[in-house]
């Protein structure tokens, strides 16, 4: 098991695209940094273009690579329920980052805690990752590895095992003009203020 994500590691620094149990579902993952793993992972997905994927991070420093910008009241707000189960969508309009924001101006990014060891240490050597849901667009995601095998076949460089994965997809927000909008309840309940 330790082996693949050693393969994982070196799959995703040469732009390859690994699926692999994340903090909630099976993603299809690819380096954030490599535009042409991003490509490729629309196109595995059959994903619509202007649809963005989540990134995923493990300080407030990966942030930075983004350009992306907190201010003191959206960082104490984001040290509470991060990391966890929650995608933060952020205000990025870098026209360097426009293959991740597709067009949006903004870029959601899912802090992983050190307790989701491999993908922590993943996301640590290699840089943030983008992490779309292991399915194709207008199916359910994949449980299992057999499942992620179905949709995507050898499109994809490795498969790692995780067992079953029935978790609830994470939960999404973002801040408007500083107030908090819940785009999407999922794992974890979030009140507005």
């Amino acid at each position: 098991m330790q082996n693949n994500w050693l393969k994982a590691e070196n799959i995703l620094e040469n732009d390859g695209v690994v699926v692999l149990p994340t903090d909630t579902l099976y993603g299809v993952i690819g380096k954030a940094l490599s535009k042409k793993a991003v490509e490729r992972i629309y196109k595995i997905k059959g994903r619509t273009e202007s649809k963005p994927f989540i990134v995923l991070i493990t300080s407030f420093e990966d942030i930075g690579l983004f350009g992306v910008k907190i201010n003191n009241e959206q960082a104490k707000f984001l040290e509470k329920i991060w990391p966890g189960k929650v995608s933060v969508i952020l205000s990025c309009s870098l026209a360097k980052w426009r293959y991740i924001h597709r067009g949006e101006e903004s870029i959601a990014f899912r802090m992983i805690s050190s307790k989701h060891k491999n993908l922590f240490n993943l996301i640590n050597k290699v840089g943030p990752l983008v992490a779309p849901s292991a399915n194709k667009q207008g199916e359910i995601p994949a449980e299992n590895i057999t499942k992620a095998k179905y949709y995507f076949n050898d499109e994809v460089d490795l498969y790692i095992n995780g067992g079953n994965k029935t978790n609830k997809q994470s939960t999404i927000i973002k801040f408007e003009n500083n107030k908090l909008i819940v785009l999407r309840q999922g794992a974890v309940k979030i009140n507005k203020k």
